[in-house]
């Protein structure tokens, strides 16, 4: 398939007409681990009043509308028509047999009181079985999978189960959040090069088909909007490119942006608008979940090291600024280390330098809560990939690229990793699929 530049996932309308969210939206999560069962504890939390959506743009944030005199600034959940979280119906899959409450317990992310309080919605949430190949992720032994001759069989009955969940749900939407752990590391191959030879490929049991694909060629052909929270090469392919813009449905990724790399892209913007000089960023992390397990494979540590050494390329732009980044020496490294579980730390020392070639330094040390820092943007795409089906969008959603780590773009086109222009991407989106101006932060007709 030939691909532009050109090429728009916008709607090619003047006035973008947004369906209304009308009936309840399934939320569908391959993965119903400590970020699902996070997120889905979460939401059942709040909407009981056992607390706030802290961390979630779509409940708590606002947008200005208009020149800063008019004094518009609207919740951006009054502003476009998102689906209440009164109306999330959640499920999912994983390749152990606990439901949402056990695997909430076993994370030790939430405290037991408060899922205690929520056990019934909980224990409601019975995991499908997931499809799972142990040479994608070696350090999890799966007990509760799919078997199948072929992958197209695979995929044939997650369909199936997506077609039940949406029967006896009875949601009139679905969106699908990929929060499953990180494969190996995968590079596109011919069986990704088109729709065609990936569908033979399903049915030939081609090896460089991954779980996290087949999920997704699931996920698109019953029109469903994907978001992938991994790294994973998934969607990232001509293949499914092609069939996402075909049948007209939304996808986004990869990799949620939740503690270091967060922090980089705040701390890395500011260093180049002042024009200071970075010699090193040496990155070390310790975490204990399921994630860590994983990632102590080298394999799946080198599909995560991709997506995190990319983001200061491409902020700090070495090719336009070398006598202040062509010399960097950036290191990413991550530890597994049991007693931590959740609770992840990172360190980061770096190495600048300013006026005159003087060096200082900067020492961060994060220590984050993964799960509860990934749950809100779980919620966030869940409710903005809706909306931009709904709104006729299609395609990769570079406009959420605020979420991921190594955002999906246009073929031949650089992602942006600033987290500032990310943010005023993303609001600008809604802006202009409400008609309203766009913000620039010009400012000078203030002073005509």
């Amino acid at each position: 398939m030939k691909w532009s530049l050109k090429e728009s996932s916008l709607p090619n309308t003047d006035n973008v007409v947004i369906a209304p969210p009308e009936g309840k939206l399934g939320v569908l999560i391959p993965g119903m681990g400590a970020v699902a069962t996070t997120f889905i504890a979460g939401v059942e939390a709040v909407k009981r009043g056992l607390g706030q959506p802290i961390g979630s743009l779509t409940q708590l944030a606002t947008i200005r509308l208009g020149k800063r005199t008019e004094g518009r600034t609207p919740l951006v959940k009054d502003f476009v028509p998102l689906a209440s979280l009164e109306d999330l119906v959640c499920g999912g899959w994983d390749i152990f047999p606990d439901t949402a409450y056990e695997a909430a317990v076993n994370a030790q992310v939430l405290e037991k009181t408060l899922l205690d309080q929520l056990k019934e919605p909980l224990r409601a949430i019975q995991p499908m079985k997931g499809v799972f190949a142990p040479e994608y992720v070696r350090r999890l032994n799966g007990t509760y999978i799919k078997q199948a001759p072929t992958k197209m069989d695979l995929s044939e009955m997650l369909v199936d189960d997506i077609r039940q969940f949406q029967k006896s749900s009875g949601v009139a939407r679905t969106v699908m959040v990929w929060c499953g752990s990180t494969e190996v590391h995968h590079k596109p191959a011919e069986v990704h090069q088109s729709l065609a030879a990936f569908e033979r490929g399903l049915a030939d049991n081609d090896p460089n088909i991954a779980p996290s694909q087949i999920y997704a060629y699931a996920s698109l052909k019953c029109g469903i909007p994907f978001a992938n929270g991994a790294p994973n090469l998934t969607t990232d392919v001509p293949a499914l490119l092609e069939m996402a813009r075909d049948r007209q449905v939304p996808i986004c990724g990869k990799d949620f942006k939740t503690g270091q790399t967060f922090m980089k892209t705040m701390v890395a913007p500011g260093l180049k608008s002042r024009m200071l000089g970075c010699r090193g960023w040496y990155s070390t992390n310790i975490l204990g979940n399921r994630d860590g397990e994983v990632l102590d494979d080298p394999e799946a540590f080198k599909t995560k090291e991709e997506t995190k050494l990319s983001v200061l390329d491409h902020i700090l732009q070495p090719q336009l600024y070398p006598m202040l980044y062509q010399d960097l020496y950036h290191v990413v490294r991550i530890n597994y280390y049991p007693p931590r579980g959740d609770a992840k730390e990172g360190w980061d020392n770096i190495d600048i330098f300013g006026w005159l070639g003087y060096p200082m330094q900067i020492k961060i040390n994060f220590l984050c809560r993964d799960s509860i820092l990934a749950a809100p943007i779980v919620l966030d795409l869940a409710l903005f990939m809706d909306l931009a089906q709904r709104a006729g969008m299609k395609g990769i959603q570079e406009w959420l690229s605020f979420y991921f780590k190594a955002p999906m773009t246009a073929p031949g086109l650089y992602p942006e990793h600033d987290i500032f222009i990310q943010l005023m991407k993303l609001k600008n989106t809604l802006r202009w699929m409400r008609g309203e101006d766009l913000i620039t932060h010009l400012g000078l007709e203030y002073y005509d």
